[in-house]
């Protein structure tokens, strides 16, 4: 039974939410999950070495993704280089279309070329918008760069970008890639 180490940072809960999701799917497959909040603790060297395919799902947040996420891949890299590799970005520019392919996503690209990574599948996947949610001074950033990107700045809105057929189809894409051969493409 391949397995999949699944691991995600998230800042709100949505991105948890998108990787328990793909994590279901996998399972769905057959595979195993190890789903691990990278912001709780770090996989170990044996871990990563012990999966067949490794998934990290990160949350952007002010232009970067989160910390914790940055951590693993930094710990991790020459172990992620011989195996297959997803890397799912989530962030609010996905909610267009153009924006989800790493051609298309500004900060996909950049998290690419920042860590070095070569991912079998890489993707950004439109995350949620929940303005009552958020402290006053995230409130005002937030809605900056809507401004900015065309996208809704009324304070009082929720309104969840996430395209779950997507995500699914991510989770499935993750299953194949346990099935591949180390290191394969």
């Amino acid at each position: 039974m391949p397995s999949v180490l699944l691991c995600y940072a998230s800042h709100d809960g949505q991105t948890r939410r998108i990787a328990e999701r793909m994590a279901a799917r996998v399972a769905a497959h057959g595979g195993r999950v190890e789903l691990t909040d990278l912001s709780e603790r770090q996989p170990t060297a044996a871990e990563v070495e012990a999966a067949d395919a490794v998934a990290v799902v990160a949350a952007v947040r002010y232009g970067h993704h989160l910390p914790p996420a940055r951590r693993f891949l930094a710990a991790h890299g020459a172990r992620l280089a011989a195996k297959p590799v997803a890397a799912i970005s989530v962030n609010l520019t996905a909610r267009k279309p153009e924006k989800r392919s790493v051609t298309g996503s500004v900060y996909l690209r950049k998290w690419l070329k920042q860590t070095g990574l070569r991912p079998q599948v890489a993707e950004a996947v439109a995350g949620k918008l929940d303005y009552p949610r958020y402290a006053w001074f995230d409130r005002l950033m937030i809605r900056l760069i809507m401004k900015i990107t065309g996208g809704p700045t009324d304070p009082g809105v929720t309104i969840e970008f996430t395209d779950w057929d997507a995500v699914d189809r991510l989770g499935d894409a993750i299953a194949r890639l346990a099935d591949q051969p180390s290191g394969a493409s």
